[in-house]
């Protein structure tokens, strides 16, 4: 069955959709059973990060798939279709595949060539296949994203830090505080982006740095591992009234920082100012903190507009990264085809081994003086005259085999040689 794909990401969906069409990890469960449920899909990926919501799905048809995909979306988020109609896009068959491996090479990221989505993409397929969603046409792509995503970042120069992300937001708070240097912190969230903002915000020196979560043996566990001070989620406003920078990365589904707690971090604080980086989506702080006296708000939509104004990269290495793209696009619709081919293909092989078997036979007077090595080499003759004149029509049917004119010459090739191949 085809591939497509149905997606939105940070290119042109505001903040507040992807918010709403992100999926947090309990939430999967149930959107891969609402997909599998439909007659169109058969197999499915669902990546979803802070810049994007995508499906990958084996479909019956691209317009049968489109609609099921998009329901998909409608009817697991809190999202109308009309939302959604600006901002979505697809991919049919090899665009899908173009898409997904520029996507794991962080060629469609804020920060071109960052390598945390190469994982993303990983752990995606690792999801669905615990849920048992996926099967072997989007395990094959996603398993040749990853290549063509190893091989952009050895071959070129491209691969921003994990960091990349994180360093673009501490530049703006430094903007709003002046060097980050001394500057006390607090980091909410004890997750893989919470950890690296740890790690960055320490090497630009910081003072103290103390890492807040709901689950306290998670914030412990980082802050152990890092060697900075942690308390739990309740303690937030009392940890804020001390710093200067708050870093939020959580995964919550929600806000887990308001007004009134910001207020209350204020209340008789020494501090002139008070910097919030909310580097998660779902966003971790109310959009309304801005309200608040003294308070700098930066987000990932602040940060999505400081990135595109940024040549984060040379023309150059992106077009070698494309090429290398390329090649593994084609190098997986190559397989494919083989794959999909296979049947046929083994049927126009048992073909001429017929055609051999019965000029043989025909002949089996003319040849019985020959020594049993003579008559090896006349039958090996034979075999290979017959491998060597259905080599070329078997490439043919493999290049030319696109999505619509499969089945065409598929068929051509049946009725000429007047096979019976396997009925699938």
């Amino acid at each position: 069955m085809p591939i497509l794909t149905l997606g939105i990401s940070f290119r042109r969906a505001p903040i507040e959709l992807l918010e709403r069409l992100s999926f947090a990890d309990d939430e999967l469960v149930k959107a891969y059973r609402h997909a599998l449920d439909m007659d169109a899909i058969d197999e499915v990926v669902i990546l979803s990060t802070c810049n994007r919501v995508e499906i990958y799905a084996s479909v019956s048809s691209y317009h049968a798939g489109f609609l099921a995909l998009k329901r998909a979306l409608t009817e697991t988020r809190d999202v109308t279709a009309d939302e959604l109609a600006e901002p979505l896009y697809s991919h049919w068959e090899q665009d899908a595949a173009d898409h997904l491996f520029a996507v794991a090479a962080g060629l469609d990221s804020m920060v071109i060539g960052e390598t945390q989505i190469h994982a993303q993409v990983r752990d995606a397929l690792r999801t669905a296949e615990a849920e048992r969603a996926s099967g072997p046409e989007v395990r094959s792509l996603f398993h040749a994203a990853g290549r063509a995503g190893r091989r952009a970042r050895a071959e070129t120069s491209l691969g921003a830090a994990p960091d990349a992300f994180v360093a673009l937001g501490a530049d703006m708070a430094a903007e709003a505080l002046g060097p980050l240097e001394g500057h006390d912190v607090v980091v909410v969230g004890a997750g893989r982006m919470a950890g690296i903002a740890v790690r960055h915000l320490r090497e630009r020196g910081v003072g103290a740095i103390r890492v807040v979560n709901r689950s306290l043996e998670r914030a412990r566990s980082l802050a152990e591992r890092t060697g900075e001070g942690y308390a739990s989620l309740d303690e937030l406003p009392r940890a804020m009234a001390g710093a200067d920078l708050v870093v939020s990365a959580t995964g919550a589904v929600a806000a887990v920082i308001d007004a009134p707690t910001v207020r209350a971090a204020l209340t008789g604080r020494r501090h002139a100012s008070l910097v919030l980086l909310d580097l998660a989506v779902p966003r971790d702080v109310e959009p309304d903190v801005r309200e608040v006296d003294g308070v700098h708000l930066f987000d990932v939509g602040a940060i999505r507009e400081r990135v595109m104004s940024l040549d984060a990269t040379t023309a150059d290495e992106i077009a070698r990264a494309r090429e290398v793209i390329a090649e593994e696009v084609r190098r997986w619709t190559v397989r494919r085809r083989s794959d999909a081919l296979a049947p046929l293909i083994r049927a126009v092989r048992a073909r001429g081994e017929d055609a051999v078997r019965s000029e043989l036979s025909r002949h089996a007077g003319r040849l019985s003086n020959l020594t049993p090595q003579e008559r090896a080499a006349v039958e090996a003759l034979a075999r290979g005259v017959a491998a060597k004149l259905l080599h070329d029509p078997i490439v043919e049917l493999k290049e030319r085999s696109e999505p619509g004119s499969d089945q065409l010459h598929a068929r051509l090739l049946i009725e000429l040689l007047r096979l019976d191949p396997d009925p699938e």
